[in-house]
């Protein structure tokens, strides 16, 4: 088990804080230590997840493979979506949606570029997948924009209108994310090379050469179990979280908005960030630009209109209508992004922008 945890991430001696959780939920603790360390047990759990998906494409063919990151790349933020939306916190669970595709452009791209521009003069990427992942962005934006204005225009009396407006929309965004994923692995696959396999075509520096970490080969079945366990223990963990959530915020003087779109969404994250960070320091700066625009996609597409179906499945109907700073928040990442993307390169000093409006729409949502 050591070795198999120490080819996973350093994160891992933060495993420690899984049976710490267990126990503080059952000996009823502190709300507020239960939240924290439930939080910490998440983060290396997510990376196993992560792991684990990854290690299982090595033994399927590039469309597989595709589809298998494309369905569990998010697997964490939908367990934790799922249990908060079970238990009634609907506000946690779209301020933590919103805060998942804000975090990924703004804070995962953002470092990303930062720490893999310091020592280089230019990064350059791969501008055509770049933009057509930003395009399916702005139907994102749409799927927010549209109940809100609804909802302002109706003056908020007709809620079952809007749920069912969100029922539609979802639907919609889940048959466009399966046709990015034909466009993406099947009829345009040439626009998407394997991370790594491009060149920046730039003078090697220092630091150039910092050659990724060669993770151990799992076989099929150990990846599998890792598989299995990560999101059962995830599934556990969340119920602890959530149902702390409300007591902590409260305790840390966190509005639930906050809570959702920058505390949950980044732990959520976690595993995106040190990926995309560690890839992008490495060079592969395609690479992290794939994770951190996939992972907003794939949230915004995938998990976010899952959650709206399986919500009202179980009686708990989940409507797209989220707050305007959600949603001017939500634009504000893409169009930054897309402005970014235009002519394929970039440099540590737009990743540090990136982050720069992270904190400040951080700032603006700790006070509503």
């Amino acid at each position: 088990m050591p070795r198999l945890l120490a080819s996973v991430s350093p994160l891992y001696w933060l495993l420690a804080f899984v049976p710490v959780s267990f126990a503080l939920e059952f000996a009823h603790a502190s709300p507020t230590w239960t939240f924290v360390a439930s939080c910490a047990a998440i983060l290396p759990l997510a990376g196993l997840l992560g792991e684990a998906t990854e290690q299982l494409t090595k033994y399927t063919g590039a469309t597989l493979g595709g589809l298998l990151n494309a369905t569990f790349g998010n697997a964490a933020e939908l367990i934790i979506g799922f249990i908060a939306l079970r238990s009634g916190e609907l506000e946690i669970v779209k301020a933590s949606l919103t805060g998942s595709i804000i975090g990924n452009l703004l804070v995962v791209l953002g470092l990303a570029i930062l720490c893999g521009g310091w020592r280089r003069q230019v990064l350059r990427f791969n501008r055509l997948a770049a933009e057509t992942s930003v395009s399916m962005l702005f139907l994102a934006v749409a799927s927010l924009v549209v109940p809100a204005i609804y909802a302002l225009v109706t003056e908020h009396r007709a809620p079952g209108r809007i749920e069912t407006l969100s029922l539609v929309i979802s639907c919609v965004l889940i048959l466009t994310y399966a046709a990015s994923l034909l466009f993406s692995l099947k009829t345009h696959r040439q626009l998407f090379p394997l991370p790594g396999a491009a060149d920046d075509g730039l003078p090697k520096g220092p630091g150039d050469d910092v050659p990724p970490a060669r993770a151990h080969r799992w076989s099929v079945g150990r990846s599998l179990l890792v598989l299995g366990v990560a999101a059962i223990v995830i599934g556990f963990v969340s119920e602890f979280l959530v149902g702390a959530v409300g007591a902590a915020g409260e305790a840390l003087r966190f509005g639930p908005v906050f809570m959702g779109v920058v505390v949950i969404a980044l732990i959520g994250n976690a595993a995106e960030h040190s990926t995309a960070v560690t890839a992008a320091i490495a060079g592969d700066i395609d690479l992290a630009f794939s994770i951190a625009l996939g992972s907003s996609i794939q949230v915004a597409l995938f998990v976010a209109p899952l959650l709206v179906l399986l919500g009202h499945a179980i009686g708990v109907p989940l409507g797209l209508e989220f707050t305007v700073l959600e949603v001017v928040a939500v634009m504000l990442s893409v169009t930054a992004v897309s402005t970014l993307v235009r002519d394929g390169e970039t440099n540590w000093f737009e990743g540090s922008q990136l982050v720069a409006t992270y904190v400040i729409l951080g700032i603006a949502f700790y006070y509503l």
